[in-house]
């Protein structure tokens, strides 16, 4: 417990890189320098026009941002951020203009879930007030389940980003502010989803609450460049052949089919936002369901 705990540290303090300590070697800087450039040059970024594993989406990246691929974004979380190995990606986006491995480093975490074609049509009828408001009762609900099962509380403070949804794009972004019991500062939670055919693309992107200025300056680049392929796109649906979701933007935004798949699904759609937070759920959500499978055992 104590260590989970520690590691609540999460974003806001930073991605620390698994490089040379001060205390390893008499020149450093050096060391720590020459360590970080050998890990940044073993990645192998992509620019320009990407496809994505499996076709499904393209990115068309400007300068500005390279994509990095599943491996190399696994290698990134783990070797890079401290991270432990299991997440599966379609790949990563990072800025061009600061190393991921720096205390402003940061990036967008890609992948897709095909629960089905989800409907938009509650677009104009949601009040995010009232949502934020549903979501806060039932995070405080989890929190006394999280804190039987002995972790620590995790509270939905209000939106970092209230949800805004382009009808014409079929592309939705939001960000939440988490306040975890024993961290100093708050963590940012930013999502983007980008509805297709037959499922959505998620984007989660990976920073600290104080990174928010820089996150909404970028968003918009990322949501333009983002885009499902030809037959894979919103306007490809065929309601006679596709399956529909069994849940629209108001789920989507609370958590989708995590809202009604309990508490470890809740505990990883929340906690994939941060660096450090990361590890947090990949800790917490094995524990819980080794103990779920023990109880019903």
């Amino acid at each position: 417990m104590k260590y989970l705990r520690h590691l609540m540290a999460m974003v806001v303090l930073c991605t620390t890189p698994l490089l040379t300590s001060a205390a390893d070697t008499p020149d450093t800087k050096d060391a720590e320098t020459q360590t970080a450039e050998q890990f940044l040059a073993s990645l192998s970024p992509r620019h320009g026009k990407v496809p994505l594993p499996g076709d499904i989406a393209s990115l068309d990246l400007s300068k500005e941002f390279y994509y990095l691929t599943p491996k190399d974004t696994e290698k990134l979380l783990t070797e890079g951020w401290g991270n432990p190995p299991g997440f599966t990606t379609l790949g990563m986006i990072v800025p061009s203009d600061v190393s991921p491995l720096s205390a402003e480093g940061w990036g967008v975490i890609i992948s897709y879930k095909n629960d089905g074609h989800i409907s938009d049509e509650d677009a104009a009828k949601i009040d995010y007030q009232d949502l934020l408001k549903e979501m806060q009762a039932a995070d405080e609900e989890d929190n006394k389940e999280r804190k039987e099962q002995g972790y620590g509380a995790i509270h939905l403070l209000g939106w970092a980003e209230q949800p805004s949804y382009d009808a014409q794009s079929h592309k939705m972004y939001w960000a939440r502010e988490l306040k975890a019991e024993g961290a100093e500062n708050n963590t940012l939670n930013y999502s983007i989803r980008v509805l297709g055919r037959e499922g959505v693309l998620e984007l989660n992107a990976v920073a600290s609450m104080q990174d928010l200025p820089t996150i909404k300056r970028e968003i918009p680049k990322v949501l333009a460049f983002t885009n499902f392929t030809d037959g894979n796109r919103y306007a490809d649906y065929n309601p006679s052949t596709d399956k529909l979701a069994t849940y629209g933007l108001a789920a989507l935004v609370a958590g989708g089919i995590a809202s009604k798949a309990g508490l470890f699904a809740k505990l990883g759609v929340l906690l994939l936002a941060g660096k450090k937070f990361i590890v947090i759920g990949v800790l917490a959500i094995a524990a819980f369901i080794g103990r779920l499978f023990k109880k019903k055992s």
